[in-house]
């Protein structure tokens, strides 16, 4: 929802209009309160320090790999009263190391387990299956315990190599269309500040899952990919309304561009804000289904990936995107010009006064 254009003082970013009012206010008039652009340095900062943590995490932590990328063998039986402690117990008993990951999926009777470990030889699968057999007692669908109850499939590493040597070429593809497109739609500027703002929420996104360790799958590498539509589509929206704000600014004297920028920001703020909290509460939702309705598995790895890149987009858009876009427009000899105009005409009227 978007808000309606309220003026603006003459001094624009040195004495925003409302600062007076209460934050719910000045959020929902829109009126330039809030100088993001003034502060761009700090945001700036920010954003470095946030690029050189999550960098700092990948190059040093790295990240958790499911199965599809490290390879290796996965077991499956019924859950029952199984716990996951007991059943890690048991697979290291046998294979000589803990399994890398044990984990309950489904709900209800489908309830199963889930033991992923490295490569085994097929006289330790048997071995394996023996013992879980032995200790659990897993029923078959024909209702009789067996060892036929227990499951096994081997995952190459070469699958979740090429799910994302194909991502990263379609990064690549939708980088270039993006550019393309902004800069075809609104300036080459623009389009320069929305490429820096998604490597920013894709740099960042990875960075999150190798700090907090959450496990890298290939729907987590799709998620990756769905998130850039929605930042891309928030900072257009921001763009949009700068664009619409200044629109012929070089005749202008009233408003510099960096502060008709800045009330573009503040009258997207309230869209963005709703925007991203409408987003985020299906997927939080989708996370407690996923969890604790139909266990952990695609579900969890693309809620986590959305709700943490749908943040990082809309800290780009706003803090990021549009701040970039008026650093490049202010080298600009056109945008000099007339900030220098509205600067000497803003010290006229003081001397007048």
């Amino acid at each position: 929802m978007s808000t309606p254009d309220t003026a603006v003082p003459d001094k624009g970013a040195s004495t925003p209009a409302g600062s007076g009012d209460s934050l719910f206010t000045r959020l929902y008039t829109g009126t330039g309160a809030f100088g993001i652009v003034a502060n761009r340095r700090k945001f700036y900062i920010l954003t470095l320090v946030i690029v050189a943590v999550c960098l700092a995490s990948i190059l040093l932590r790295g990240f958790s790999f499911g199965i599809d990328f490290t390879g290796g063998t996965k077991l499956t039986m019924p859950a029952g009263d199984v716990d996951e402690d007991q059943v890690s117990m048991v697979v290291e008993e046998v294979v000589g190391e803990e399994p890398q990951t044990v984990q309950i999926v489904g709900a209800g009777n489908a309830r199963i387990v889930e033991v992923e470990t490295r490569f085994l030889t097929t006289d330790e699968i048997v071995d394996t299956k023996n013992a879980l057999f032995e200790e659990f007692q897993p029923v078959s669908a024909s209702g009789e315990a067996s060892v036929e109850a227990i499951g096994d499939s081997a995952r190459s590493e070469s699958w979740g190599g090429q799910v994302t040597e194909k991502a990263l070429i379609a990064l690549a593809v939708f980088m270039v269309i993006v550019f393309g497109y902004i800069a075809f739609r609104f300036e080459w500027q623009m389009a320069t500040a929305a490429i820096v703002a998604l490597f920013f929420d894709v740099i960042t996104t990875a960075g999150v899952y190798s700090l907090v360790g959450f496990e890298v799958t290939p729907a987590t590498v799709i998620g990756l990919l769905t998130i850039l539509g929605f930042s891309l589509y928030d900072t257009v929206i921001v763009f949009d309304k700068v664009e619409e704000n200044t629109r012929g600014i070089a005749n202008t004297t009233s408003r510099t561009y960096a502060e008709e920028a800045n009330l573009g920001v503040n009258q997207t703020l309230m869209r963005s804000i709703h925007t991203t909290v409408i987003g985020i509460l299906p997927l939080l939702a989708l996370v407690i289904i996923a969890v604790w309705i139909l266990g952990v598995g695609t579900l969890m790895d693309l809620a986590l990936v959305q709700m943490v890149g749908i943040v990082t987009g809309t800290f780009s858009s706003v803090f990021l995107a549009t701040p970039l876009l008026v650093t490049l427009k202010e080298r600009s000899p056109e945008i000099k010009r007339q900030t220098a105009k509205v600067l000497a005409r803003r010290e006229k009227a003081e001397a007048r006064a």
